[in-house]
């Protein structure tokens, strides 16, 4: 690999999306080849815009460029006025922006910002050599948009756990973890599924629920017993708390929804990283990896689905532990930063 190559990262705040599939999981590899990676923060502002362009032309002519999601207004236009002056662009996309902007599920505030990015997203495209998305049914979406993309899935960035902690029975005095680490947008997925969790926290005493939504969460959820509803951490911040907190029961709730329907299967990585089960919904992206029994479970609908999924997991504990290290596995392998790094390579 050429040491010429260099990938600067215009960055404007997906950190997450950008550690994710580029900065956390590639570019240390890249660095060690003599690829040169770095992040450029771009201001919101015009007149910052306009001063850090001349320098940031003179400096990083000809590098290729990662745009991830969105740009503010002023880069973009500058942007298209210089195009000529970079080289190979890649457009990274990890969700359906243009539905999230229509669906009445989520936070309007959430849906106006979604909406901004989409009402940007074609100039984007245009600019790009390549869009990159993070699952095929994401990428199907682009593919009538624009005439180079890809899949990444997502990589595995944390470490896996010893899964020691399965091997306590649970009990009142030590009551198995229940995580829901979802964001606000998966909040009407969380509700649709809340009578289970409701059934499951009256019927039993060895069961307590993390729902990371803090202020958030649902008031039928805060008023359970054994409830903990520590707020949404910022990403690195999460990612500590990931690598240190410990589940036993992984809850990632789908509904049918267009939106929903671009989302990847990093729920799975996840719940493995916090070395747990997961239950899923039984649908795209999580039918892709989970077997049924063997390395997670799959519930329909039915919140019936769900209390009876937990049941399971709680009443047969042996089963359990196996379909734990089974999904370990598959977390390892699925998600192996080198399909990443071999990605990145070929561009």
């Amino acid at each position: 690999m050429s040491s010429h190559i260099h990938w600067v990262v215009l960055s404007d705040g997906a950190r997450p999306t950008e550690d994710i599939y580029f900065h956390e999981s590639a570019a240390p590899a890249l660095n060690y080849q003599g690829v040169l990676t770095e992040r450029c923060p771009v201001s919101r502002s015009f007149g910052a815009a306009r001063l850090h362009g001349r320098s940031f032309k003179h400096r990083f002519a000809g590098v290729n460029l990662l745009l991830c999601r969105s740009l503010p207004l002023s880069w973009l236009r500058w942007l298209e006025r210089n195009r000529n002056a970079f080289g190979y662009i890649v457009y990274l996309i990890d969700d359906d922006i243009a539905a999230a902007a229509v669906d009445a599920t989520l936070p309007s505030a959430y849906r106006k910002r979604m909406a901004g990015i989409a009402s940007l997203q074609p100039r984007l495209l245009a600019l790009a050599d390549e869009v990159v998305a993070c699952s095929d049914q994401l990428a199907s979406y682009f593919t009538p948009r624009h005439a180079k993309v890809s899949v990444l899935t997502p990589p595995l960035l944390a470490p896996l756990p010893s899964q020691e902690h399965l091997s306590v029975t649970a009990s009142s005095e030590t009551p198995w973890q229940i995580g829901f680490h979802g964001t606000r947008a998966h909040l009407q997925d969380l509700l649709h599924i809340t009578p289970a969790l409701e059934a499951l926290q009256k019927q039993r005493d060895d069961t307590e629920l993390e729902i990371m939504l803090g202020q958030h969460i649902p008031k039928r959820l805060a008023a359970l017993p054994r409830v903990k509803a520590p707020a949404p951490l910022p990403w690195q911040a999460f990612q500590q708390y990931q690598r240190q907190r410990r589940i036993h029961i992984g809850l990632a709730p789908l509904l049918a929804t267009p939106f929903n329907q671009g989302k990847s299967f990093i729920k799975f990585l996840d719940i493995a990283a916090m070395g747990g089960v997961g239950i899923y919904s039984n649908r795209y992206p999580y039918t892709e990896v989970v077997r049924h029994g063997e390395n997670g479970l799959l519930a329909g609908d039915s919140p019936d689905e769900w209390h009876t999924a937990m049941q399971q997991l709680l009443n047969h504990p042996e089963a359990t532990v196996k379909m734990a290290k089974q999904a370990a596995m598959d977390a390892q392998r699925i998600g192996d930063p080198a399909h990443t790094i071999t990605f990145w390579q070929a561009r």
